[in-house]
């Protein structure tokens, strides 16, 4: 049985995903699949239920930035940009 995939989208300020409602780690495993794909673009903006602590050094690793932005409420939105 395979889970399905997170929303996708794009906007005009960068490449939406929504996690929200994935058991660990699923949301963290479908932004590192994000951010890998080579046609995604430099900038991410990911809709999350919490801070996940643990995508900050996988993060660091592969050479992105983050910084939370507001969200809606109940909602842990965090941009991600590619080199900074």
């Amino acid at each position: 049985m395979t889970a399905e995939a997170p929303p996708v989208w794009n906007s005009a300020d960068g490449t939406h995903i929504d996690v929200r409602g994935l058991p660990p780690p699923e949301p963290m495993v479908a932004v590192i699949a994000l951010i890998e794909r080579p046609e995604t673009g430099d900038i991410i903006i990911v809709h999350l239920e919490r801070e996940p602590v643990f995508l900050f050094p996988e993060l660091d690793e592969r050479g992105w930035s983050y910084e939370p932005i507001p969200g809606d409420p109940g909602e842990f939105r965090l941009r991600l940009t590619r080199g900074a």
